[in-house]
């Protein structure tokens, strides 16, 4: 298939904690072809669809994206834009336990 980039990847949720960017169309296509069979539903099919159809120009690389990005909006799987944190800080403690 041929390479066609996304303006930015896609961010989905592929296990505890886990994601995977889809860059192109490429990883689209392979990504929708993993999916469960029987997870698959009417957005699904769009992105399927918005995919087949971008691979020789009839939609932009765009538009597929956004079918993506419908679609694991509505399966609950768009990684969160805001990534947690993750970092803590040391605290200085006094004898009796508080904050100093």
């Amino acid at each position: 298939m041929h390479e066609k980039l996304f303006h930015s990847p896609v961010a989905i949720t592929v296990g505890l904690g886990f994601k995977r960017e889809i860059a192109s169309l490429t990883e689209m296509h392979d990504f929708l072809t993993e999916w469960s069979t029987s997870r698959r539903g009417p957005l699904y099919q769009n992105a399927v669809k918005a995919c087949d159809l971008a691979v020789p120009g009839y939609l932009t690389t765009q538009q597929a994206r956004r079918a993506l990005v419908a679609f694991a909006e509505a399966a609950g799987i768009l990684w969160p834009d805001v990534e947690p944190a993750l970092a803590t800080h040391a605290v200085a403690r006094a004898y009796g336990g508080f904050a100093a």
